[in-house]
């Protein structure tokens, strides 16, 4: 499944090495379009619905924390 993610954040992001980036969110290398754009790409692909509840900066600051929050909504 990381992987997975990893191609979705890629082909939002092509310029981030989002294997070592641990403050996606808060150093501001993802934008509020970024993460609506990542979002929605991760419900259309792991059949998931991320709400606003789950749009915290931890759950999108790296790719481990991206990939599980996308398995405990499946």
């Amino acid at each position: 499944m990381r992987e997975e993610v990893l191609a979705v954040l890629q082909s939002v992001r092509k310029d981030v090495d989002f294997l070592t980036e641990t403050k996606l969110v808060d150093d501001g290398i993802l934008d509020s379009f970024d993460i609506i754009s990542v979002v929605s790409e991760l419900n259309e692909k792991f059949d998931v619905d991320i709400t606003a509840d789950e749009l915290e900066p931890e759950n999108f600051n790296t790719l481990d924390a991206i990939t599980a929050l996308v398995a405990s909504l499946q």
